[in-house]
């Protein structure tokens, strides 16, 4: 998976005391790109997140919003798991 160029968002509760995150995988982008991705995006969901080892992730259930805004931006978006 790793290096196919999909970008892959999905939504998951795990190790994280119940709290949903949508979490970002599979961008092929430096660390300074990667954080200005993560900081537009957080805005655009009016929440918090992070970038955690080359992963976005964003605070709550926000798989449909995120699907859109990367398709805008010219990544091949598909979402995995639930």
């Amino acid at each position: 998976m790793e290096g196919d160029g999909i970008v892959r968002v999905s939504r998951t509760r795990r190790g994280r005391g119940g709290k949903t995150v949508t979490q970002i995988e599979g961008l092929s982008l430096a660390e300074p790109d990667l954080r200005s991705l993560a900081r537009d995006l957080k805005r655009l969901c009016g929440t918090g997140g992070s970038v955690k080892n080359g992963m976005i992730e964003i605070q709550g259930d926000q798989c449909d919003i995120l699907v859109v805004a990367l398709e805008e931006r010219a990544f091949t978006v598909k979402r995995s798991g639930g």
